[in-house]
Formats: structure tokens, sequence, C-alpha cells
């Protein structure tokens, strides 16, 4: 007598089922701010003595697009997973590079930790408790103080560090200009400028130091070289050489700027022309004075080309904060009028919560608001956010009180099936496991915490029983030792093709099928012919998704002609755990996608992502299919 499917009722209403208390909350919190630049504009660096002066000036601020994902990526994940993602960002990144991530974390936990605390101080004080009494922390709470300490010291090491090597660096450039003095001063003539040009490299070797010392010891470096070069003079040779090589220099820079005024990225453009700057202040020397004006007027006005390419850009960003604003509002009013009122299942809110998802994601690329002109939208987005979430939230905590009436029938059935398990009144247990099992298909969801659990119980009950049903039933008959004799001499048939298509493929499956089923205890010659055919469909041009169906169709239709329904029932069960393995890789590389909004879409890791999707959703709608052929089979 056949067994019929063993199936939790969670894994038969939908095809990817999800708990009530693990649906994914729609994001509530996220932010836009945009910073004011504060780069240093070097547009009008003037050169006026024999040493290259630069005269460095604030630049007028302004408004440069700069998103900040923390809200959008951290508010909806769990306090435990925001520790987990603080300990991840403090374990596999620099102190110094990290400090937009921690922000982010510090803002989620507090948020929600927040909310706790008020709901566990609310809850106590109305159970007649002392405001003065209250007191709450949780696990995860002190883990989270714990690497934030860790944050803060490891900090603070790393600027003490920095701010003690600028000092170590400022005493070096010290000795550099002490040293240069006493070449003046005390010189030989034969090896004087060899020895200055080892105090030069020795100066451009050294790091940074503090911004209030700077400008001072540069000057002060600067002016011993115009005392070295006065000096000099007995030596025109070495003068003049040393001028033709940073006439060389400064060209090379100029050149370079010019092509940086034609680039299309304007901010690079400008990130760059700043380190230009900076190499023609610090690292080259002064220059003939009969080309020192023309030089410095040629790089000052490339310079100020890029500035006003620079402005341009920013007064077209400008232009169209408007047009951004009218696009976000509209979809804010798309996702107010919302209406959930008809969601009466888990499936139409899964459908909702995508529906919701793809209006966040239109607001968000939409484009970036500076923050000023994005608080009142954001206000208004967050408050429409909050509607739905409230809905949800409502539904599924009724959802939860179900579960639990469901999770009582379960424990009931999985008693009975106990008590069978040993029972050899064949007839009897065996009806009784069917009602068992039919019951247990039609209660529905349980809580997620129990309900591998209870389904690993109830399913080893049931495999147990039958089991015993099946080992009495083994012995080979002279008819069935006819179908094994027929099948084996088919399947060597099989080995030797050489030649095929896809029609004798098919041919040779419909053949197998006709020769009859096999007993139990040889079943192992099914295995030995799908082997073979699909080594046949492999040599076959057919798509991925043909192949990879006739394969699966071609084993599910031998279990069902064997009536190896625990099989199939396993076989269901992994389609659909492959189904939520590749949904979680997909939302996995969607999210890491986050992390690469200020990359360019060419960028080869983006585009290696985006590809990666790609192949998971081919292989999941492969599942689907797999699933609907799974569904349709009646036994």
């Amino acid at each position: 007598m056949p067994e019929i499917l063993i199936e939790t009722a969670e894994a038969l209403e939908t095809e990817v089922a999800v708990a009530a208390d693990t649906v994914p909350e729609v994001v509530e919190e996220t932010a836009e701010v945009i910073a004011p630049e504060t780069a240093v504009d070097l547009a009008s660096v003037e050169e006026t003595s024999e040493v290259v002066e630069v005269a460095v000036i604030p630049v007028v601020k302004e408004v440069k697009e700069k998103e900040v994902i923390s809200e959008v990526t951290y508010i909806a994940l769990s306090l435990e997973d925001l520790v987990t993602e603080l300990q991840n960002t403090l374990s596999n990144n620099p102190v110094n590079k990290i400090k937009e991530q921690v922000d982010g974390i510090k803002n989620a936990f507090n948020t929600k930790f927040g909310a706790l605390l008020a709901e566990k101080k609310s809850a106590f004080l109305e159970a007649g408790g002392n405001a003065i009494d209250f007191q709450f922390s949780t696990p995860e709470k002190g883990a989270y103080n714990t690497l934030l300490s860790e944050y803060k010291k490891k900090r603070d090491g790393h600027y003490n560090s920095i701010e003690k090597q600028m000092n170590d660096n400022l005493d070096t450039r010290m000795q550099v200009i002490e040293s240069l003095k006493d070449l003046i001063d005390n010189g030989n003539a034969n090896t004087m400028y060899k020895d200055f040009r080892v105090l030069q490299d020795t100066w451009r070797s050294i790091g940074a130091v503090s911004k209030t010392r700077y400008n001072d010891t540069w000057k002060t470096y600067h002016h011993h070289v115009e005392r070295f070069y006065d000096l000099l003079h007995l030596s025109n040779d070495f003068r003049d050489l040393d001028f033709k090589n940073n006439l060389e220099e400064k060209l090379k820079i100029i050149l370079r700027a010019e092509e940086l005024a034609a680039a299309a990225d304007v901010n690079d453009a400008f990130k760059e022309l700043q380190d230009l700057h900076k190499i023609w202040k610090e690292d080259i020397g002064p220059v003939a004075k009969e080309v020192r004006e023309d030089v410095w007027q040629k790089f000052s006005a490339v310079t100020k080309k890029i500035h006003d390419r620079r402005h341009e850009h920013f007064r077209d960003m400008k232009s169209k904060y408007q047009e951004i604003i009218n696009e976000k509002l509209a979809i804010v009013a798309r996702l107010d009028a919302y209406d959930t009122s008809k969601n009466k299942t888990h499936k139409e809110w899964r459908s909702s919560i995508d529906d919701v998802e793809k209006l966040r994601q239109e607001y968000f690329n939409a484009g970036k608001l500076p923050y000023a002109k994005s608080e009142e939208v954001w206000l208004k987005f967050k408050a429409a956010t909050k509607k739905f979430n409230s809905a949800k939230n409502h539904f599924y905590k009724d959802e939860k009180s179900e579960q639990q009436e469901n999770l009582k029938k379960k424990l009931a059935l999985i008693e009975i099936a106990e008590s069978l398990k040993e029972s050899e009144d064949w007839n009897m247990a065996t009806e009784a496991m069917k009602k068992i099992q039919s019951d247990w298909k039609h209660i529905g969801h349980v809580p997620r915490k129990f309900s591998d659990d209870i389904w690993t119980k109830f399913k080893a009950a049931c495999n147990a029983y039958f089991d015993r049903y099946h080992e009495q039933k083994n012995a080979i008959s002279k008819e069935q030792q006819e179908v094994v004799d027929a099948k084996k001499a088919f399947l060597e048939t099989i080995k030797e093709e050489k030649t095929h298509t896809k029609e004798t493929v098919l041919e040779a499956i419909s053949t197998w099928k006709e020769l009859g089923p096999l007993p139990r205890d040889v079943r192992h010659l099914e295995g030995k012919f799908n082997k073979q055919i699909d080594r046949l469909l492999e040599g076959l041009s057919l798509d991925k998704k043909e192949v990879s169906m006739l394969k699966f169709v071609n084993v599910v239709d031998g279990l069902l002609a064997t009536e190896d329904f625990r099989r199939l029932d396993s076989e269901q069960l992994f389609v659909r755990k492959k189904m939520d393995e590749v949904v979680k890789e997909m939302q996995q590389l969607e999210n890491n996608l986050g992390f690469f909004s200020n990359a360019k879409d060419d960028n080869p890791l983006v585009l290696n992502v985006k590809n990666r999707v790609e192949e998971f959703k081919e292989d999941l709608e492969i599942w689907k299919e797999k699933l609907r052929y799974l569904r349709k089979l009646d036994y």
C-alpha cells in the first residue's frame, strides 16, 4: 500500500515559504546627506619670487553629493546582526576608513534599542513599577558597548600615532633646515651642490606636518634655498642645469593639467589638480627668471579652466534639484495611497512588501539632494513607509497567535506517529499514517523556531514505520526478475549508443518505463539509467533550462512509477531549499551593490556582481519550473 505525501504546511502555501516572525521589515529610515565641499582651492596660487610661493585661499563652498547609506543599509538589521556587522567592520577594515559605517551602525542600533527600551519601560510602569527602579539591558547591548569602546581606543591610537609621526616629521624638517644653513655658511665649494641635492631629496621624502607649522617651515626652508642659489652664482653651470630640469618638470605638469581640463569626470580632474599644485609647490624648485612668469601664467590659466568647469557642473546640479524633489514626492504619494485592506494571507502581504520595496528603490534612484532640501521630503517618505509597516505588523501579530495553535496540533500528530511506528498491523497503521500526514499538510504555519525541529521528529516517526512496511514487500517474483533482466540488457544497449537526438533519448526513456517497475531492492538500476540519460542529454545542443528539465522529469517520473513517494517528498523539499538558497544569494549580492553606489557602471567588480545576479535569476526560474512540475503530479 503506497505511502502518501509527507509535507509541512509551511512548504505548501507559497513557492518559497516564509514564517511570519521572519518576514523582512520594510526599511523605515534612511538618510540622504550632501556634505559641503571643503577642498582647498589652489586656483589662486601665485608664483612671485625665485622660489615658488603658493598662496592657498579658501574655496567658495560648493554642494557635493555624498551618500550616507548607513540608515538605508543598517536599519533593517536586528540588534544581533548589527553587533555582528560592527564586529566585521572593525576586523576587516583600517580604523581610519570606517567612520561612516560605524556611525551608520550606531544610529541604527541606538534607534532600535531605544525603541525596545521604551517598550520595556512602558510595560514595567504599567505593571506598577517605579521609574527610578527600572533597569534593562541585553547581551547584544553589552557586546555593542564593548565593540564601540574597542573602536574608540583603536581610533584614538591611530590619530595619536599620526600626531607623533607629524611631530617627528617636523623635527626632521628642522634638521634639514639647519643642515642647509650650515651648508651655506660652511660648505665645501667642490661638493656643495651635491650636498644640496641630497638635502633636497631628504626634504621631499619627509612626510606631513601639522597644518599650523606647515607654512612656517616651508617658507623658512625656501628662504634658505634662495640663499643657496644666490651663493651658487659662482657656479652657473650647476644652477642652469637645475633650472633646466625644473622647467622640464613644470612643463610636464602643465601638459597633464591641459589633459585634465578636457577630462570627462570634472571631480576627479579637480582632485588630481590639487595634487599637481602640491608637486609644483613642494617637489619642484625654481626656474630661470626670464621664463618664470610665462610658465606660471600657463599653469594658472589651465587651472582656471578646470575650476570654471567644476563650478558649472555644480550649477547644473542645483538646477535639477526641483525635478528630483517632484519625482520623490510623486513616489511618496503612491506609497501613501497604497491599499493593504484586502491582504488576508501571507502570500498577499509578501506581494505587497515586494511592491513597497520597488517604490523604495524608485525613491532612492530618483537622485540625491542636499540635506536642507531633502529633509522635508524624507519625513513624508518615512511617514508613508511607517503607515505601511504598521498595517503589516498588525497582520503578523495576529498570525503568530494562530501559529501557536497550529504548533499544538502538530505536536499531537507527532505523538500519534510515535505510537504507530512499531505497529505490525499493517493495514490499520498504514491508513492511520496516511491520515495524520494529510492532517499535517492542512494545519498551517507554525513559528519558524519550532518548524524544523517538529518536522524532523514527525518525518523520523513516519519513515521508521514505512521502512519496516517496505521490508516485508521486498521478495522478488519470477515476473519481477524478468523485468530486472530486461532492463539490465536495455541499459547495456544505451551504454553503447554513439549517435542520438532528443527524440531518440525521449524514446529510450519511454521504452524503459514500458519494461515495467523494478523491485525495491534493485532500484539502483534506475540511478544507472538516469546517469546514461544525463550523458546523452549533455551531448545535445539544447539550452541549459531544457536539459535540466529533461533530466529532472526523467528522475521524477521514475520515482512516481515506482511509487517512491518518500523520495518525491524529499525532492520537493530539496527544490524549495534550493530556491531559498538562490533567493538569499541574490539578495546578498544586491545588498552588496549598495556599497558600490559611487562606482561607475563599467567597474569590473560591479559588472561581475550584476552578472552573478543574472545567473542566479536563471537558476531560480529553473527551480521554480521544477516545483511547478512536482505540484502537477497526482500521488
